[in-house]
């Protein structure tokens, strides 16, 4: 299940995707986006400082500071904001495809019958989270829309 920190998280970088103008890229003060989002700020203030470490946002300092997207929306997805937060997309380590490693109590993988089907539903949930970007979610598109034809 994904947790609230997951998806404040997730809420914070589609606001920040979504600000006016010509710069989506401006800096945002943190106040702001707790509060349009419903966040408590010591909270985001964490979950901000967590997505600055994993390359995601970048904060400037000043008068004019406040945190802002490192990259286009168009490059972070779902399952990157998900998996800086959150760790892996799978629901068992050894169907982890970032993150593998052997179930503790594993009795061998090969007859596994749960890893065949857990398999299968990282591979659908990482499609679909893999496709999904921010600015998809922040100009209103689905995953799988492109900007040009959401704007037309």
């Amino acid at each position: 299940m994904l947790t609230s920190k997951a998806k404040y998280a997730l809420r914070a970088m589609i606001d920040l995707a979504g600000q006016p103008g010509d710069q989506p890229r401006r800096p945002v003060f943190i106040a702001d986006v707790a509060r349009r989002q419903d966040i408590p700020r010591r909270f985001l203030e964490n979950i901000l400082l967590e997505l600055r470490k994993h390359g995601m946002v970048v904060s400037h300092r000043g008068k004019a500071g406040g945190y802002a997207l490192a990259k286009e929306p168009e490059l972070i997805t779902f399952a990157d904001i998900i998996r800086a937060i959150d760790g892996p997309l799978a629901l068992t380590p050894c169907t982890s495809a970032t993150a593998y490693r052997r179930c503790e109590d594993c009795l061998g993988e090969d007859a596994c019958a749960l890893r065949q089907t857990l398999t299968l539903v990282r591979d659908a949930s990482a499609a679909i989270l893999e496709n999904a970007t921010l600015a998809q979610a922040a100009w209103g598109a689905g995953p799988g829309a492109d900007k040009t034809s959401s704007a037309a």
